[in-house]
């Protein structure tokens, strides 16, 4: 079993958060995976972006905010 990093990106209203999480890699048919933590952790950053509270979010990685670009 092996792990190695990736950012997952979380999206919700105006906000995008990087988060950085561990995939699992086994011989299983289920690989990669998250580990339970960080599945966990997803959903919180997505809860705290849903109600609008960025500094719990920005405690789990880097938040954007999304604006709409002109047409002209």
């Amino acid at each position: 079993m092996s792990q190695r990093k990736k950012s997952k990106y979380v999206h919700e209203g105006q906000y995008v958060a990087e988060v950085e999480v561990e995939l699992v890699e086994d011989d299983t048919g289920w690989s990669p995976y998250l580990s339970v933590a960080d599945a966990y952790k997803l959903d919180d950053v997505r809860d705290a972006l849903r109600q609008g509270d960025l500094e719990a979010a920005a405690k789990y990685g880097r938040i954007y905010e999304l604006r709409p670009v002109a047409h002209q």
